[in-house]
C-alpha cells in the first residue's frame, strides 16, 4: 500500500514523504496510530504542509531532548540488589530497571531502548551508562548497583579505602624495589673502584 507519512516513523520514513509499505503494517499500525495515511489525492496535496510541519516538530523534538539531556547528565541513580558475598547480583540489573529509574526522577518516560547497555550488570558497583536521547543528543548516567539494606554511599566509600590501601602498597612496593636496585649499582661501583688492573710485562 502507498501511504503518505504524517510525522516522522524512526527509521521508516520522514513526515512528508510517500512510500510503498506492506498492507499489515499500514493498516495495523501507520494508519491507526494516525503515522501515515492512504495516498489519495487530497492526502498527497498535503505533502508540502506536512513536510514543512516535520521539520518543526523535529526540531523542537531535538531541542526537548537537548533539555533532558541537560537535566540527567551526570545525575547519579541506585539500585539495590540482593547479592551473594562474592558481590554477584542473584540476578541482573537490565535497560529497563534503568529506564524506570530515570523516568521516576525526571517525570518523563525514557524508553529502555534508549539506555546504551550492552549486557545486564550482574555485580555490584558504579556504572557509568550512556542514554542516547536522540541522534544528535547523549547524556551518560551513573548506576550505583548495592546490596539491599545496604547504604550505598558506605559501600562506595569502602571500596574507595580499599583502592588507596591497594595504590599506598603498590607504592611501598615500587619503591622498596627502587631502592634495592640503587643498592645494588652502587655495591657494584664500589667493586668496580677496588679493582686494580695490573698489566705485566712480557720479558
Amino acid at each position: 500500500m502507498e501511504v503518505v507519512f504524517l510525522t516522522d516513523v524512526e527509521g521508516v520514513a520522514q513526515g512528508g514523504e510517500v512510500k510503498e509499505v506492506r498492507n499489515g503494517f499500514a493498516r495495523n499500525y501507520l494508519i491507526p496510530q494516525q503515522l501515515a495515511a492512504p495516498a489519495t489525492h487530497n492526502n498527497l496535496q498535503r505533502i508540502k504542509k506536512l513536510t514543512e510541519q516535520a521539520k518543526v516538530d523535529r526540531l523542537k523534538i531535538l531541542q526537548d531532548m537537548k533539555e533532558l539531556a541537560s537535566a540527567i547528565d551526570g545525575t547519579e541513580i541506585t539500585i539495590p540488589v540482593r547479592a551473594g558475598a562474592n558481590g554477584r547480583l542473584y540476578g541482573s540489573v537490565t535497560g529497563t530497571m534503568i529506564a524506570d529509574q530515570v523516568s521516576e526522577i525526571t517525570g518523563r518516560t525514557l524508553e529502555r531502548r534508549l539506555v546504551q547497555l550492552d549486557d545486564p550488570i550482574r555485580d555490584l558497583g558504579t556504572f557509568e551508562v550512556p542514554v542516547r536521547l536522540h541522534p544528535e543528543v547523549s547524556a551518560n548516567i551513573s548506576v550505583i548497583v548495592h546490596a539491599d539494606g545496604e547504604d550505598p554511599i558506605s559501600e562506595l566509600e569502602e571500596d574507595e579505602i580499599s583502592e588507596s590501601i591497594t595504590d599506598a602498597e603498590n607504592d611501598e612496593i615500587s619503591e622498596s624495589i627502587t631502592d634495592a636496585e640503587e643498592t645494588t649499582e652502587q655495591i657494584v661501583a664500589d667493586s668496580d673502584s677496588n679493582i686494580e688492573t695490573d698489566d705485566p710485562k712480557i720479558s
